[in-house]
This record gives structure tokens, C-alpha cells and sequence, in this order.
């Protein structure tokens, strides 16, 4: 006999092949197959069945002609509140801005996209659910298309799974989308960490033999298994290192998952007895987690045959939450988060996740149409990126530590072109003071003005780079024309 969510979930699928009939995807598939995938990696993640009963609907009230209406008759408010979370948050994702030209996201859109998000962070889940099969999939898209999705993919969308700490799906994401961003890069990376693990092979089995007997004569209870280091998270340190490998020193790397915190810290005291812990790589992410909640401890080692090695050790449940992050945190935890984020018991959230109360404050203010200070508004889902404001409103979005003119080439080059001052917060300030996150930037200018190479050391985005020296370029060329035909 069949259970009430099974007939439920069977209902849903019936539904959305009817609604999705005669659609179909570039792969040439039926477009069902989007939606039930959808659903299988919400299963996996062990999602509760209202989402996954919307992620199997979450595209029909945009794409099909069923209604919010329809699918709260059958389905119940919470289905349809997460479907059309989703749908809004469509709608906002697509003019957030363009990240081909870098157009900046407008004021309306950046709220909207507050709204989706702090009604439910389930419907994130089911978006970045939703990303995921769309970008194991990109390969039947045409080459453009498939470098803005995953240029889109890495910049928006990996960062929120990373700030949600989970784990598994930030490097696929990462890792997929790098593949199109920078094909000939991404093979680079992948061959390099082939050929280093393949090289360590025999010494990490040596280590991990030492430390499984070692542990084994303490009687802890443990796993132990080598950790593989995505492409794209390589790609990263090796840019903060000036591409040096030699300063890598997690490419070999071995997770040990204990019972207990106890046993994590004896685990920690037994390797360091047997190898020689590096200075200043030992990190207690147990006593202080993560912003996003992960916790472990971290050490380097330098083994008797003179090997560098990472060790990663944590609990179950760390270790669960590490690769799962907030979808872990609905599934052992369910009933509490959801009750407490529909009765607006925000302080009994995991303190991992009072982040999120910021955004569902500034949701409720929204929908009961209060105002909303955005310039005090701290946004700490990108952990590596800032948004400032122009004087206007509109929201620029930066790296760490930008500076004003990366602000003005980010505008527009002709803004960037003829820069003479900035005020920041309303007050005169330097072209090397570091934008903070919510600074009201405006930029002063004059036609006059013009470029000089001494700007190149008061940027730091690859975006303004590239446009101040096309203008240097351009004002060099003119100049030796000029000297190659001088006045009479």
C-alpha cells in the first residue's frame, strides 16, 4: 500500500509531466527530465517533502500554464509558497546583472531577490538544486550561452552553496562551470593533481598504515580516506600563491572521522607524535567554526620522509554538515528550523544560520511595505566581495578590497577615463582608501582629465586593468603619430 508522501510525490510528477507536455530540452529530452532530476538530487540531499514536491514543480508556474492557484489546490500553501519563491527568485537572478558587460543590478531587482530569499531559504536550496542538473548538463547548449551560465554559475551561484557550507555541491558546481569558463586551464589543473596524487600514492598509504595503527592502540573509533583537491579550488590558491605549487601544501591530504570531539583532539595529539607539525598551519575550526558553520580541525604536517601532508580531522555530524551544509540542517533538524522560521523564531536558529534572519527581517519590512536602510543592510552571502552604492541607488557589486577607481571602470570607461575625486559617504576622500562593504561611492570627474600608468597601481580588478590600458594604449599610439607628423 502506498504511503500519503508517496501518492503525494507520484501526484506532482503526474502533474508537471501534464503541464510540461510537448516541452522539451536542448538535449532533445522531454523537459520532465529536468524536474525529476531535480527531485532525485533533492532526495539525495534529504530534503523534507514539501521541497521536494516543489522542485519537482518549480518550473511550471513560469514556463507552463499552471497557475500558483492550481498547485495550492492540490498540493497545499507551503508547495505553493515554495514554487513561487522560486519563480520570483528567477525573475531576480535575471537582473541582478549581466556578467558579460557588468551592468549593475538595479535597486528593484536586489529587493526582490532579498524577498526570495528571506521568505524561505528552502527556495534556495531548490534553485541551486535546479543549477546543479542545468550545469551537468550545459554541454547541449551553444558555446556562449555555455560560458555565460557558468561564468554565472561560478561568480553567483557556487559562493551561496559555499555559504550554506555544503560542501559537495560548491566543488561540483565550481569545478563544471570552470571546465567551460577556462577549458585549457581546467585540463591543466586536472592533469597536475593527477599526476601528484598518482606520485603520493605510497606514501600516503605508508602514513595512513602509521596512523591506523596508532589510533587503533588508543581504541579510537575512526575513518580514515584521502581527500582529492577540486580543480577549481587549486586554481584559486595557486593565483593568491603567484602560481607557485611549491606553496601548496593541501594537495595531499588524508580526513580522519572520529566518534566525539574528544577523540578529534587525541587524533590531533597522536599525529602530531608521530610527524612534525608545520608552524602556523594548524587551525581549530571546532573551538571557532566558520562563519557558514563548518567546523574541523586542520594541521600540516612534514612526515620522517620529508612528505607535506594535510590532516583533516572532525566528527559524524562535522563531517556531515561539511559536505551538506544546510540541507544537513533540515534533515536532522527539520520540524524545529521550519517552525521556527514560519512563527519568526529567529533566535533559536543554529547559530551557523542567524545570517540568514538578517535577510528574513529585511523580507518582512519589505512585504509590509516599511522601509529598509540597505546602506546598513550587511550582506555576507559572497564572503569575497563587497557592494557599494551609487549615489543613486543602484548596487556594484566588488571584490574584497577594491578601490575607487575599480568602481568607476566598473560604471562605465568613460567614467573611469577622466576620474579627479571621489566622496565616499558623502565626503571627500583618495583614490586609494578601500571601498567598505555599503560605502555610497560617487565619482567626480572632468573632461579634462585623462589617464596616467600610475593609475595601475590603484586597481586591483582584471575589468579596470584591462580598460585603463586599452586607453594607455590608445593615448601612446596617438602621440607617436603625432610626433611622426609634427605641425609646421
Amino acid at each position: 500500500m502506498k504511503t500519503s508522501e508517496e501518492s503525494r510525490v507520484e501526484h506532482a510528477i503526474e502533474v508537471a509531466k501534464k503541464a510540461h507536455e510537448g516541452q522539451f530540452r536542448k538535449t532533445g529530452e522531454p523537459y520532465i527530465i529536468h524536474p525529476l532530476a531535480v527531485k532525485k538530487i533533492l532526495e539525495d540531499w534529504g530534503m523534507d517533502e514539501d521541497t521536494i514536491i516543489a522542485g519537482i514543480l518549480h518550473d511550471t508556474v513560469e514556463d507552463t500554464s499552471l497557475t500558483l492557484d492550481d498547485i495550492r489546490k492540490d498540493f497545499g500553501e507551503s508547495v505553493a509558497f515554495l514554487v513561487d519563491g522560486v519563480t520570483k527568485l528567477s525573475t531576480a537572478r535575471t537582473g541582478m546583472r549581466d556578467i558579460d558587460t557588468y551592468l549593475p543590478a538595479t535597486r528593484d531587482n536586489f529587493l526582490r531577490l532579498m524577498i526570495a530569499l528571506g521568505d524561505d531559504i528552502r527556495v534556495l536550496i531548490i534553485k541551486l538544486a535546479d543549477r546543479l542538473h542545468n550545469i551537468r548538463t550545459l554541454s547541449a547548449l551553444p558555446p556562449d550561452k555555455q560560458r555565460k551560465i557558468a561564468k554565472e554559475t561560478l561568480e553567483v551561484f557556487a559562493p551561496l552553496a559555499d555559504r550554506l557550507n555544503m560542501g559537495q555541491l560548491r566543488v561540483e558546481l565550481a569545478d563544471l562551470s570552470f571546465k567551460y569558463v577556462d577549458p585549457k586551464r581546467f585540463n591543466e589543473l586536472k592533469n597536475l593533481i593527477t599526476r601528484h596524487n598518482k606520485s603520493a600514492e605510497k606514501s600516503l598509504q605508508k602514513i595512513k598504515t602509521e596512523i591506523s595503527a596508532a589510533l587503533k592502540k588508543e581504541k579510537i573509533n575512526f575513518e580514515i580516506s584521502g581527500r582529492v583537491k577540486s580543480v577549481y579550488s587549486l586554481h584559486k590558491k595557486l593565483a593568491k600563491h603567484n602560481q607557485n605549487i611549491n606553496e601548496i601544501y593541501d594537495l595531499t591530504a588524508l580526513r580522519i572521522i572520529v566518534d566525539d570531539v574528544t577523540d578529534c583532539y587525541l587524533t590531533l595529539g597522536i599525529i602530531h607524535s608521530l610527524y612534525t607539525p608545520m608552524n602556523g598551519r594548524i587551525k581549530d575550526y571546532i573551538a571557532m567554526p566558520k562563519q557558514n558553520g563548518y567546523q574541523s580541525l586542520h594541521t600540516t604536517v612534514i612526515t620522517k620522509d620529508k612528505h607535506i601532508v594535510e590532516f583533516q580531522i572532525r566528527t559524524h555530524a562535522m563531517h556531515e554538515y561539511a559536505e551538506r551544509g544546510l540541507a544537513a540542517s533540515f534533515y536532522y533538524n527539520e520540524q524545529k528550523l521550519t517552525e521556527n522560521y514560519k512563527e519568526g523564531k529567529i533566535e533559536h536558529l543554529p547559530t551557523n544560520l542567524l545570517w540568514i534572519t538578517e535577510l528574513q527581517t529585511t523580507a518582512a519590512r519589505l512585504r509590509e511595505g516599511k522601509k529598509v536602510d540597505l546602506k546598513k543592510l550587511k550582506l555576507n552571502l559572497f564572503a569575497d566581495k563587497i557592494f557599494v552604492y551609487t549615489p543613486k541607488g543602484d548596487i556594484i557589486d566588488l571584490p574584497t578590497g577594491a578601490l575607487p577607481l575599480d568602481f568607476a571602470y566598473r560604471l562605465h570607461s568613460e567614467i573611469g577615463d577622466h576620474v579627479v575625486g571621489v566622496k565616499i559617504n558623502g565626503k571627500m576622500s583618495n583614490l586609494n582608501k578601500k571601498l567598505e562593504q555599503g560605502d555610497v561611492v560617487e565619482i567626480l570627474t572632468s573632461k579634462n582629465q585623462k589617464p596616467n600608468t600610475s593609475w595601475l597601481s590603484r586597481i586591483i580588478t582584471s575589468h579596470a586593468r584591462h580598460k585603463l590600458l586599452h586607453r594607455l594604449n590608445r593615448s601612446s599610439d596617438n602621440m607617436i603619430k603625432q610626433d611622426k607628423n609634427p605641425k609646421k
